[in-house]
């Protein structure tokens, strides 16, 4: 693979199904090269496999589909691409942003419902399918595009009055500030008529009908310290935006509320928020349980053992259960979890990640990527699609290794062609505590291609291996972390194949921070390195990070850890290696500062270094950022260490 091959990348979504479980539809997403950008479109899929998919939309970006319970109707979020499109209608003054759109399942013309300056979230359909519930942000007066001067010309961003904070969080990585576009709930007719049940300053989120259709579910900030904690709760309003009630109590961050199938509970996905409620770092989001009358929340799943796959996991409800995907060793398993609990049954396992699900009829339809394809929708075991066709893949070949304390540590090496010996290059990734797994790795893939063996795995610190596995990082991450690293690529080089004497190492986010701690405390294992989107000096991160209020002293000062001993910055003298420093401009979980001090001190000490920024990114560069921004990345990453390996 070589970088320019993002082109081929199909990336099928979650699916949805008909009721009576024969057709399915998912959105396919690809890199469009000649316009810089990404698009997707709806494929419509037979169950049974009788029939090849059939490509169902040609909107510039269809996405979220929906159909409808009784089986008429496709709903689905469509974006166009230039001023002036008509895909889904006219696009008013708002160009690009997501609109809600229904048509004819068996096929027709797209209408669309909404017209919300900053676009809505994925629908739901009510059971009766007569409606449609979704959240949308509502931007403050004269905010986002909605401005306008007294010439009737539009006020751009920086016109607009400043903005007075009050809360910790209020702004996102990706998205920008909260709390002048706060998130509401909207209920509309197939006719477009819309009604907005909720309003105010606090956003609401993630709704879900109740089997008789009188109530949404849905997730708030509640309380009177909101926005200043990482605590919501879930809450239910009458669908015409009466009866708002509390049901948790605060003390979790929850997510994804669905009623049970009788109606008596909600369902949800959340993670304790910790002592003060800003303690949630490296905690697993498991599945609990709330009555609808009132009560006890009851955790339905073993906090230490099951863990809701991230980036991009979600639950649903079928009458037998909670279908939940957990993360497991790399893979991602789907469940089914008893509505009251107990040892959940095992629908999909082995060595590949289960990346979407839905369930009619007694018919499962999931979406699986795997070592040797971007991903696939199946029946069971039937593959119904085959959109990695053609492409070729290097093998990940899974790899164990043994700390100095006993502890295991678990990974995987891409090898190169050829006998070798390979140049190794240590990859790590981001959290920390996330997983690298039992897919295909486009990353991996590039650098293998290019003629070096890469090794990656999951330390002390990462998800998938239970709670106990990650939380053992907290208040000193840098030292248990590389322990574990090193007796990885260890482990990895006792093969005759890959050549000690050559090896770089690099990571992003977490994944920068471990690199710049190794540059600094194993720098005679490395020959060069490339600390990229990087936590380096966690005193600023604190301050300047969208999350780094609460992050920093739930990860790094934990258990009495000492922020300064931890930050890679304060042992810059030890760094010796070349070393690249990747980063974005518009970069808010870890702040362009955080990059610009490490490279001034490296270059201030003579080391060499150099600083490669990308303008108009944000943190998610290397997995949703332009493709051109994506390539160049790849591109410098490759020149780089080919320059020092």
């Amino acid at each position: 693979m070589k970088p320019i091959d993002l082109s081929q990348m199909r990336l099928p979504g979650a699916p949805t199904i008909s009721p009576d479980g024969r057709i399915a539809v998912v959105s396919v997403t690809r890199l469009e090269f000649a316009a810089d950008a990404y698009t997707s479109q709806l494929w419509l899929l037979t169950t049974d496999g009788s029939r090849e998919p059939v490509q169902l939309t040609y909107g510039w970006r269809d996405s979220a589909p929906r159909i409808s319970p009784d089986g008429r109707w496709l709903a689905f979020l469509r974006a166009t691409k230039d001023r002036g499109s008509r895909a889904g209608g006219d696009k008013a003054e708002h160009d690009s942003a997501s609109q809600l759109c229904v048509m004819p399942l068996g096929g027709g013309e797209a209408r669309r419902l909404t017209d919300r300056p900053l676009g809505v979230g994925a629908p739901v359909w009510s059971p009766d399918a007569s409606r449609l519930a979704f959240s949308a942000r509502v931007p403050a007066e004269g905010r986002y595009g909605t401005g306008k001067t007294e010439d009737g010309e539009k006020i751009g961003p920086d016109g607009e009055p400043p903005r007075r904070i009050t809360k910790l969080f209020h702004r996102i990585d990706g998205l920008g500030f909260l709390h002048d576009r706060p998130a509401h709930l909207f209920v509309t007719t197939l006719d477009g008529t819309t009604e907005q049940l909720t309003d105010g300053e606090r956003s609401h989120g993630d709704p879900r009908w109740s089997p008789d259709g009188e109530w949404l579910t849905f997730v708030s900030e509640q309380h009177e310290t909101w926005s200043d904690d990482v605590a919501a709760d879930v809450c239910v309003i009458r669908a015409d935006g009466t009866g708002l009630r509390v049901l948790t109590d605060t003390t979790l961050s929850p997510g994804m509320p669905h009623f049970t199938p009788d109606g008596r509970s909600v369902v949800f996905t959340g993670n304790p928020a910790g002592e003060g409620r800003v303690d949630s770092v490296i905690r697993h989001e498991s599945l609990w349980s709330v009555p609808v009358d009132g009560g006890a929340i009851t955790q339905l799943l073993d906090n230490e053992t099951y863990q809701l796959s991230s980036p991009g996991g979600y639950i649903d409800v079928t009458d037998a259960g909670v279908l939940f995907p957990n993360e497991h060793r790399g893979a991602v398993q789907l469940l089914l979890v008893p509505f009251e609990g107990g040892t959940p049954e095992i629908l999909v396992d082995g060595e590949r990640q289960v990346t979407g699900f839905a369930s009619a009829a007694g018919t499962l339809v999931t979406t699986v990527a795997g070592p040797a394809d971007w991903g696939e929708v199946y029946t069971g075991e039937r593959r119904l699609t085959d959109f990695s066709a053609g492409f070729p893949v290097l093998e990940q070949v899974e790899l164990t290794a043994t700390a100095p304390d006993g502890y295991p540590v678990h990974g995987w090496v891409v090898r190169p062609e050829g006998e070798g010996p390979h140049p190794v290059l240590l990859m790590i990734h981001g959290g920390p505590f996330t997983q690298y797994g039992w897919r295909l790795f486009d990353e991996a893939q590039v650098y293998a291609g290019a003629g070096y063996a890469v090794v990656y795995g999951n330390p002390r610190g990462s998800s998938g291996y239970g709670e106990a596995h990650g939380r053992a990082v907290r208040g000193n991450v840098g030292e248990v972390s590389a322990v574990d690293l090193i007796a990885l690529l260890d482990a990895a080089l006792k093969s005759s194949d890959l050549d000690g004497s050559r090896v770089g190492v690099l990571g992003g986010s977490h994944g920068g921070f471990m690199t710049t701690w190794l540059a600094a405390h194993h720098g005679d294992r490395f020959k060069a390195a490339i600390s990229e989107r990087a936590v380096n000096a966690i005193d600023s991160f604190t301050g300047s990070s969208d999350i780094g209020w609460f992050f920093a002293d739930s990860l790094y000062g934990a258990e009495g850890g000492s922020l300064v001993a931890q930050s890679p910055l304060t042992h810059v003298d030890k760094i010796e290696i070349p070393m690249l420093i990747i980063h974005s401009e518009q970069d808010w979980r870890c702040p362009v500062e955080q990059a610009q001090r490490l490279f001034v001190a490296l270059k201030r000490r003579g080391r060499t270094v150099e600083f490669l920024l990308f303008p108009g990114e944000g943190h998610e560069l290397s997995r949703t950022g332009r493709p051109s921004h994506r390539v160049a990345r790849f591109d410098a990453i490759l020149e780089w260490f080919a320059r020092f390996l």
